[in-house]
């Protein structure tokens, strides 16, 4: 899914996560009477769609992330692309989790 995309039906993306409207809806900053609108199918502002996307299809726990780890992602992808990539590989493959078990 690319930045910004439809998310044709976020009821379906709740009932899949077995969440109630409050719980998915608060997780992205939308009240549980807003987050029902959307499902009813009232058009979601894109930031909304991209927090729901981020939050409930990549699985990516907001607040574990701060500005300074998006500079840090930024600085890596602009200055070593190539790292950055074997990284990202790397971490697909589970190799990162399996080294930086072993530092533990």
């Amino acid at each position: 899914m690319t930045m910004f995309s439809a998310i044709n039906n976020p009821r379906e993306i709740r009932r899949q996560l077995g969440l109630n409207q409050n719980e998915f809806w608060s997780r992205v900053g939308v009240t549980q009477s807003g987050g029902s609108r959307y499902e009813s199918g009232r058009n979601m502002p894109k930031p909304v769609r991209e927090l729901v996307r981020l939050v409930h299809v990549e699985q990516i726990d907001l607040a574990k992330i701060n500005r300074e780890d998006m500079a840090v992602i930024g600085y890596l992808k602009d200055t070593h692309p190539d790292l950055f990539l074997s990284l990202r590989k790397a971490m697909k493959a589970g190799t990162v989790d399996q080294v930086q078990g072993e530092k533990a």
